[in-house]
């Protein structure tokens, strides 16, 4: 049954059109990698970038918060007002990080990772 020459051509082809979809199904899971990785590098950035911007504009809200109140109770006292403001903020993100922080960033990697 296999024996005639049509049939041989027609298993070569059928073993052929495997090997071409082998190789576009590796070339997808490539293309699929590369633009996760580009989609999660993207987004650190933009975190990075926007991350130092807030932290800029909060150093420059903090200065004019304690000279705004120097006159008022001291320099020192209105400085000192301003660190115990981000200590507590300190405090509530160490208190909350998981809900706040991790559990947010897992979402948003896992989504990233495990979309189709």
């Amino acid at each position: 049954m296999f024996s005639n020459d049509r049939n041989i051509g027609i298993v070569g082809r059928l073993i052929e059109m495997f090997r071409h979809y082998i190789g576009l199904q590796n070339e997808y899971l490539r293309l699929d990698v590369i633009e996760k990785v580009v989609r999660l590098i993207t987004g650190l950035l933009i975190f990075s970038v926007l991350f130092l911007f807030i932290v800029i504009i909060l150093i420059y809200l903090s200065f004019a918060a304690a000279y705004a109140m120097g006159p008022h109770i001291g320099y020192p006292g209105a400085f000192c007002i301003v660190a115990a403001v981000y200590i507590i903020i300190f405090l509530l993100l160490f208190l909350f990080r998981k809900t706040w922080i991790e559990k947010p960033l897992i979402r948003f990697i896992t989504g990233l990772l495990m979309e189709k």
